[in-house]
């Protein structure tokens, strides 16, 4: 699968059934190679209007299945998500 697949997918958590948002980005280990974590943009702040300050790392052990039109992933949103540091 190519990257630019996973960011047509929707990320949904199975805990709570929340839709997360799309894949922004991947983390990738530069020794391995290997997929660490997805990067989903967090919540808007007020009214969708100042924009994103934080974001998901969703690593990828947390990551379910991923099918055709989403991905099924299995966290606590409180740990996962983090303050952007741009």
């Amino acid at each position: 699968m190519r990257i630019c697949h996973l960011r047509e997918k929707e990320v949904i958590n199975i805990c709570d059934c929340k839709r997360l948002g799309y894949v922004a980005d991947l983390d990738f280990d530069p020794d391995s190679g290997c997929l660490c974590a997805l990067i989903v943009p967090g919540p808007c702040q007020i009214l969708g209007c100042l924009g994103r300050d934080s974001e998901y790392i969703i690593p990828f052990p947390c990551v379910r299945q991923i099918g055709k039109d989403i991905i099924l992933v299995e966290i606590d949103p409180g740990k996962c998500l983090t303050r952007c540091k741009y």
